[in-house]
């Protein structure tokens, strides 16, 4: 009798059966263009039978997709409506906060080398911060006697620029009645104005609210300050873990860029101000000025201001020259302060800043424009460095880097 012989079943890999079904139902699949022109054949009968055009848009899933994206732009307006109202509403609050986040870095290398020297963080802290209250004060009391005398001078200074404002009116009203005898429009009726007197008492009682609530907030800048330093490495470790683990190792280049960013910012206005301060002292000096130093320091720093600086560090030099200087001396004040600002802004900042911002001026003029509207002179003074972090967490942050694109150069 034949023994029965045994059936071997083929051993069937799991992984290699799942790719082969994988690429039988790629084969099977329709091709992107077939179902482009099966659409088009759809259209074509539908428009033949007298129905309702169909169209890609009546596709279910593409309706879906349609809807999603109308809801996350509506989520993004409400989101920075939320924000600007936030921003406005808590004006002082976050002007506090961030004007010590930068005095906190203007302090942060000498705390640092203090703690290289073996001297405790917090102790180090302290004498930061105890140390630059004495420099303020030590810098007032060195500037008191020329301020003062600066102040003294104010109203002869207001007097000559009224008395150039009043030449320009009593032109312009002589051509206005030139105008009027010509046209044959001059009014011979005479208006009487009422002009209400305005107590002192009165407005320092109603703005002493606002003036004590300011004087509040500035007295906890020390404290934010000396916190901020203490605590700085707790702080940047507890809000990486803030995120979940796949963002945290984004999340702490993101801050590491964005202290970076803050340093290189900082630093550089300082060097870039200083250096337009010394010049403009020298050049005001030469030219008999009177207080060259003061107004060099004023004019040095105002020109920090973006777009607006070339303006505003003209103003006090050109005003004080009224009565000591004539043409060729106010062009020279011109020139002077025309040429550190275009010096400062094409060749300093981007030496100093540039690679660290890396903001297209577009970007820089509308962070002006809202975070001057926003907060007013310190608004304008934070813009930079607020714009330029939001640009750094755009960049870092999939769904937002196409903003980030949008503000780089």
């Amino acid at each position: 009798m034949a023994e029965k012989m045994p059936i071997e079943l083929p051993v069937v890999d799991p992984e290699q059966e799942i790719a082969r079904q994988m690429e039988r139902a790629e084969e099977e699949a329709p091709h992107p263009a077939d179902i482009e022109m099966e659409m088009e054949v759809k259209a074509e009968h539908a428009a033949a039978a007298g129905g309702p055009a169909w169209h890609a848009g009546n596709h279910p899933k593409r309706r879906k997709t349609d809807t999603a994206h109308s809801l996350l732009a509506g989520q993004v307006v409400i989101a920075v409506a939320v924000v600007l109202a936030l921003c406005y509403v808590a004006k002082l609050l976050l002007v506090t906060v961030f004007v010590s986040i930068l005095i906190a870095f203007i302090l942060a290398p000498l705390v640092g080398a203090l703690e290289m020297a073996r001297v405790p963080r917090p102790v180090g802290a302290f004498i930061a911060v105890v140390g630059l209250g004495a420099v303020l004060y030590l810098g007032l009391y060195l500037g008191y006697n020329r301020f003062v005398s600066f102040l003294d001078d104010l109203p002869k200074y207001e007097q000559r620029f009224k008395g150039v404002v009043m030449r320009f009116k009593e032109r312009a009203h002589r051509i206005q009645e030139t105008t009027e005898q010509v046209t044959g429009t001059a009014d011979d009726t005479k208006t009487v104005k009422v002009q209400q007197q305005v107590n002192l008492g009165d407005i320092v009682t109603s703005n002493l609210s606002a003036v004590t609530e300011v004087i509040l907030l500035l007295t906890f800048i020390p404290f934010l300050v000396y916190f901020m330093l203490t605590w700085q490495d707790h702080v940047r470790a507890a809000t990486v873990m803030l995120f979940k683990m796949e963002n945290r190792n984004a999340a702490y280049v993101t801050l590491g860029r964005i202290s970076a960013m803050i340093h290189s910012f900082i630093h550089g206005n300082l060097v870039v101000g200083a250096f337009t301060s010394l010049v403009s002292m020298i050049v005001f000096a030469v030219l008999g000025l009177p207080h060259p130093y003061v107004l060099g320091f004023f004019s040095g720093y105002l020109s920090l201001v973006p777009y607006l600086g070339i303006v505003l560090a003209m103003f006090p030099p050109l005003i004080a020259s009224l009565d000591v200087l004539h043409g060729a001396g106010m062009l020279g004040i011109v020139l002077t302060v025309l040429f550190l600002h275009l010096f400062s802004l094409n060749v300093l900042y981007p030496t100093l800043i540039g690679k660290r911002l890396q903001l297209n001026p577009l970007a820089v003029t509308l962070g002006l424009l809202i975070w001057g509207w926003l907060w007013g002179a310190m608004g304008l003074i934070l813009a930079i460095p607020l714009t330029a972090a939001m640009k750094i967490i755009f960049d870092h942050v999939e769904s937002l880097k196409p903003y980030g694109a949008w503000l780089g150069e």
